[in-house]
Formats: structure tokens, C-alpha cells, sequence
């Protein structure tokens, strides 16, 4: 078993563990940590705990310090200047006319790089954005392309429920979401309907889709004929996170509703 602590660098990104190298870290404390991008300040999400060395990639990096003052005015420091950095970027995209549009930047705690990601609907030769970024910034420079959906998470928004973007408030990680999700859940195909603010399927299709997966495997198909107490019929239709069955029955005249329960029960289904 091996001691590690998680940490997170930014509001909804992905965890990553570190070795506490002994500290009394708690929640919600800031640490000074080694990264491969550098030295990295970031906040504590997951208290020391053990977990088994096949759960994790050794050798951990140590956690250097707890964070103090300083080092938060820093950051502070570090977020204005890269607003500087986005507008002086954006001018040199123009200068070289760049089919590529600027997201975000961003500066390593301790300054010795200058990260710039950016959208294009294809490669972009940037070699001599570079090089003059490099000339204004006096430090390493990294441009670095990401999707329309890490996009949506850097710059954050408001979703089709109202409440602010799933990816840019907690998720870590994003989850492959597929048509099919939709279609179990009998939701409208239209695209407008089931996708997020970056045009693709929205990340809430994953967060029922098991219970939907489990439901259709326990509930009949729809057009399947079934033997019901009042004669024979068939599946009209599903109310699946109900767990209800809609029975027509042969003769036509009503259609008559069944929890998964009665059906069981009266031995119509198997469980």
C-alpha cells in the first residue's frame, strides 16, 4: 500500500496524485507540487489515504511544500499576466493571418512556460507565431490544440437546463456518450435537443444510461406479445425508469398498465 494525496489544478480538472511526503494535508489546503510541466500550485481534493501500488503510476512525485500567501498572490500574479498574454497572442494571429482561434492561456506557477490553446479545424503552421511569442515572453512557449469540447470546459457556460456547464464545473474527465444513449432513453434525435454548448452529445446522456441499460434487459420489448389475466396482447408501451409496462390487449379495446412487479408476480415475465 502506498500513501497519496489528490490534487487538482484547476476547478473541474482531472485529479492527480501525489505522495504527501509526510505532511498533515487535509481538503481544501493548497500545495506547492513537481509536475512534468513544473512546479504547479494546486489544491488538495482527496485527503492522504492508501491505495494499492497496481492503482497507481510510480514513482510518485513528492508534494514539495504546503502553499502560503505568497505563493496564492503569485498565482493571482500569474492569471493577469496571462490576460495579458491572450491579447498580445491574438494580435500575432492576426499579424500572420492563422486559421485558428485562441481559448485560453495560461502560465506555469513558476513562470518558466507560457501555455496557449487554441481551436482550427485542421494543422496550423505556427512556427513563426512562435517564435515571436517566444521574443515578447522571454520564456518557453507551448501552443496546444484542443476539441470543441475541452473548449466548452476552458470558457464554461450556461447548458440547456440552466444550470452551468457539467465539464466546467466537476467533471474531471470527459466519457464517451453515443446516439444509442439517447435513443434508450426515448428522447427526442434532434440535434438541437441532446447536444451541449459545444455541439456535441451532452455529457448528462452518461449519468442514467446504466439504469435505462439495466431496465431494458428486465422489461419486455415493445410489440412483444405477452399473456396478461385479461387474454392476450402485446407491448404498446414502456415507461422505463418506472419500471411500467403498457399492455394492449388483442381484441383492441383497452390498454391496460403493469409495474414490472405484477408482471413478475403473476408470472408473466421472469425476473
Amino acid at each position: 500500500m502506498v500513501e497519496v494525496i489528490g490534487v487538482r489544478f484547476k476547478q473541474a480538472g482531472k485529479i492527480y496524485y501525489f505522495d504527501p511526503s509526510g505532511l498533515p494535508l487535509t481538503t481544501d489546503d493548497y500545495v506547492i507540487v513537481e509536475t512534468v510541466r513544473g512546479i504547479e500550485f494546486g489544491k488538495v481534493v482527496i485527503a492522504p489515504k492508501q491505495v494499492d501500488e497496481e492503482d497507481i503510476v510510480l514513482p510518485l512525485k513528492r508534494v514539495i511544500r504546503v502553499a502560503d500567501e505568497k505563493d496564492k498572490v503569485t498565482v493571482l500574479e500569474n492569471k493577469d499576466k496571462s490576460k495579458e498574454a491572450y491579447e498580445v497572442c491574438n494580435n500575432k494571429i492576426a499579424y500572420h493571418d492563422l486559421d485558428m482561434k485562441l481559448v485560453d492561456v495560461e502560465y506555469t506557477f513558476d513562470r518558466n512556460k507560457v501555455i496557449f490553446y487554441f481551436t482550427a479545424d485542421g494543422r496550423v503552421d505556427f512556427r513563426d507565431l512562435v517564435k515571436d511569442l517566444a521574443a515578447v515572453f522571454k520564456t518557453r512557449i507551448e501552443l496546444r490544440q484542443i476539441g470543441v469540447r475541452d473548449e466548452a470546459k476552458l470558457l464554461g457556460g450556461i447548458g440547456p437546463c440552466g444550470r452551468m456547464l457539467c465539464c466546467s464545473t466537476f467533471l474531471g474527465d470527459f466519457e464517451p456518450v453515443s446516439i444509442k444513449m439517447a435513443k434508450d432513453q426515448n428522447l427526442s434525435l434532434n440535434p438541437a435537443k441532446i447536444s451541449g454548448l459545444c455541439g456535441r452529445l451532452m455529457c448528462c446522456l452518461k449519468y442514467e444510461n446504466d439504469d435505462y441499460e439495466q431496465a431494458k434487459k428486465e422489461l419486455p420489448d415493445i410489440g412483444e406479445p405477452i399473456d396478461t389475466p385479461h387474454g392476450p396482447g402485446k407491448v404498446a408501451g414502456l415507461n422505463i425508469l418506472e419500471r411500467v409496462v403498457q399492455i394492449e390487449i388483442e381484441d383492441g379495446t383497452r390498454v391496460i398498465e403493469y409495474t414490472l412487479k405484477e408482471l413478475i408476480n403473476e408470472g408473466v415475465v421472469s425476473t
